[in-house]
């Protein structure tokens, strides 16, 4: 739910609403086939999301590339974190539908790419051409929510995103698994650009209608300065990954390399004190890369565990996942609760103690005596705590924002998030590699991975999670003295 929760925060400036006779909602007549359209595009986004955490143990064992099952992941965020500043821009230049319908291309492509790789380096590949296009699309997609919707509608179609993400959640490692087991797991990411193109087509002539209504956009200079700044932490954190990788005295270099990158470029994109988590924005800005990251590199390393410790079925495996979909819609209802307001703070921190606690308790089976259930409980506390963390400083964030800041402020923490994604993801990549994760040969596929790889990122992402925690007090601007 990452890439929707980043998105939702950057919603554009309002426009007139000239065309809106105040009547009707996202159903009705003039705005059905946009609104169908663009949550199916949002729903085939979530599916896709949520089946590959089933597949890719499956693909990674296949094509012998168990040592870069984590960076399949991040290899998707790294790009992401590029194509959303370019998208922003191009959107802000273009208006959405260029980005839009190019991302969703691009899109397309690398899920081919990934289907029909030979080995696992053309599979990360792919899933980084897929980044690129999911960047470009979730971004579009929510500027053309700001050009295409009245304000009034605007709370509607955000909610029809967010409930788009709960099937996924629950279909999609039961169609996922199924496909895997009887097709094969190439069809995961083959079978998705053919279903694009019905929204597509719903929605291509009610969007161009939609934007012939809209005023002309005024001419902005494109910032390059800000592209070249995310491309830095984009290819930073590759050459990172690709040091993680190697784990020898040559390392060295590209991981200076990458870390040279990656710090002036961060310090430049992210509030001023974010890394020292300086009291009130900077801190709030902080916690968002920390609550992502930690919850997402651990989801994505228990299918694999369920398959190769537990000897689930892959779908089986992805199950245990889905409970953390809907636990998280009940966590954010819960944050937005009438009389919650004065808990703010104090429910971040409790958000990052439970995703801690969901962390641990989702290791416990590694022990042959503990239940194969516990993990799907344990993930149903963490979806509660990410979904009262991840609102709840969304909400901090907008709090302390001067309108005019507002915008600045929100793409910080869409950079935040997939920073967080993108390091910790490869930290725990190289953790499992480096503790014997990678080392499974091609006759030995079936053999259980050393539990040892996989306690190691699940020990070191609860201690992110409560780091998160012991920092949640700082998130609330400093009281005045006197």
């Amino acid at each position: 739910m990452t890439t929707t929760s980043q998105a939702e925060t950057a919603a554009p400036r309002p426009i007139p609403d000239d065309h809106d006779d105040g009547t009707g909602g996202v159903l009705s007549g003039p705005w059905r086939a946009l609104t169908l359209g663009i949550v199916s595009v949002v729903l085939l986004l979530a599916f896709e999301a949520t089946a590959v955490n089933t597949a890719m143990p499956t693909a990674a064992q296949q094509l012998d590339g168990i040592g870069l099952y984590a960076f399949a992941f991040s290899a998707y965020f790294t790009t992401t974190l590029l194509a959303m500043v370019v998208s922003g821009q191009w959107c802000d230049r273009r208006g959405p539908l260029a980005p839009l319908f190019s991302g969703i291309a691009v899109f397309a492509a690398g899920l081919v790419t990934a289907g029909t790789a030979v080995n696992m380096w053309m599979f990360v590949a792919g899933r980084a051409v897929q980044g690129l296009g999911g960047g470009l699309v979730i971004v579009a997609l929510y500027v053309v929510v700001g050009r295409a919707f009245p304000e009034r509608l605007r709370p509607a179609v955000f909610a029809a995103f967010s409930a788009a993400w709960v099937l996924p959640s629950i279909l999609g490692p039961v169609i996922s698994g199924a496909v895997t087991q009887n097709l094969g797991w190439r069809w995961v990411f083959l079978a998705v650009p053919v279903l694009v193109l019905l929204p597509l087509a719903v929605m291509g002539p009610a969007l161009r209608r939609s934007e012939r209504r809209q005023p002309p956009l005024r001419a902005q200079p494109y910032d390059w300065r800000r592209t070249r700044d995310a491309a830095m932490v984009a290819v930073g954190a590759a050459l990172l990954q690709y040091a993680g990788q190697r784990l020898d005295g040559w390392a060295l270099l590209p991981a200076a390399a990458g870390a040279a990158l990656i710090g002036p470029a961060v310090l430049r994109l992210l509030p001023k004190g974010t890394l020292r988590a300086a009291r009130g924005l900077p801190t709030v800005i902080l916690l968002r890369g920390l609550a992502a990251g930690a919850f997402f590199a651990s989801e994505l390393f228990i299918p694999l565990m369920m398959q190769t410790q537990r000897g689930l079925s892959v779908t089986m495996a992805g199950l245990t996942l889905a409970p953390g979909g809907l636990s998280w819609a009940l966590g954010s209802w819960l944050q937005g609760r009438p009389g919650a307001e004065r808990y703010r703070a104090a429910m971040i921190r409790y958000g990052f103690v439970l995703t801690a606690v969901a962390i641990g308790g989702a290791a416990l089976v590694l022990f042959a005596s503990v239940p194969v259930w516990v993990t799907a409980v344990a993930w149903a506390v963490g979806g509660v705590g990410m979904g009262l963390a991840i609102a709840s400083i969304s909400v901090l964030m907008m709090r302390l924002s001067a309108p005019e800041e507002t915008g600045e402020n929100s793409a910080a923490l869409q950079l935040s998030d997939a920073l967080g994604n993108v390091l910790l993801t490869g930290l725990a990549g190289v953790l499992f590699a480096a503790l014997g994760g990678g080392a499974v040969s091609a006759v030995a596929r079936d053999a259980a991975l050393p539990a040892g790889a996989f306690a190691a990122v699940f020990l070191t992402m609860p201690a992110v999670a409560l780091v998160g925690a012991a920092l949640s007090g700082r998130a609330t601007a400093a009281r005045p003295k006197g």
